[in-house]
């Protein structure tokens, strides 16, 4: 299947990877674009794991701030230079994973940070539901396990689908950021405010209205 220019530089926007790279993904795959896309993100996991050692102590703090002032993001992203931290194409990454946290409410950044005793006592809940559906003891178990994974895409931003591109992850995006700018990334933490948090309220919708301000 032949390519053209034309789709070289419709690979590049919605990968972020080098021209020369697009190019040979899609001769690789033959002209055939979500192929081209399949390869790029797992050669992009693969710099992403090389690059994992390597120190990245600069970057940016950014804030996201919905409109009205109804929630209200902090996030701290790291990269290896100065250089990249003040490069467009990081910043705007930045953004979006500030936008992602406002629109998704993520408690963590990755699997590892959630406690023990919380994916315990999940599981623990989640295996009861499962006795009181009716299901049998010898699937419980695995059916636990199936739901302790929607667990980590709901409270975990690295495991979330992305809500620009629900077809990735945050995990996914970041790694072709990392094939892209050629340095490590790492997101260090965040924290996110919702007016009124814990106090009773009316209830608005306020992830359909941030992921509305993403279109």
């Amino acid at each position: 299947m032949a390519f053209t220019a034309a789709d070289v530089k419709t690979l590049r926007e919605r990968t972020g990877v080098g021209m020369m790279d697009c190019k040979k993904a899609l001769v690789e795959a033959n002209g055939d674009m979500e192929k081209a896309v399949e390869l790029l993100r797992e050669k992009g996991m693969a710099a992403a794991a090389k690059k994992a050692s390597r120190i990245a102590a600069e970057g940016i703090v950014d804030s996201y701030i919905h409109m009205g002032g109804k929630i209200g993001v902090l996030v701290e992203v790291n990269c290896e230079t100065d250089f990249v931290a003040k490069n467009d194409g990081f910043r705007a990454f930045v953004r979006d994973i500030a936008m992602q946290i406002a629109a998704s409410k993520p408690e963590y950044v990755t699997k590892e940070e959630v406690p023990a005793e919380a994916v315990e006592k999940e599981r623990e809940i989640l295996r009861a539901q499962a006795l009181n559906e009716g299901k049998p003891e010898k699937i419980v178990d695995k059916m636990v396990e199936g739901r302790i994974a929607k667990y980590y895409r709901e409270v975990c931003l690295m495991e979330q689908p992305f809500v620009k591109d629900p077809d990735k992850t945050i995990s996914q995006y970041l790694n072709e950021q990392v094939a892209a700018i050629g340095e490590k990334i790492s997101i260090r933490r965040f924290v996110r405010y919702e007016m009124g948090e814990g106090l009773e309220k009316r209830q608005d919708n306020f992830v359909e209205e941030v992921m509305s301000q993403m279109k």
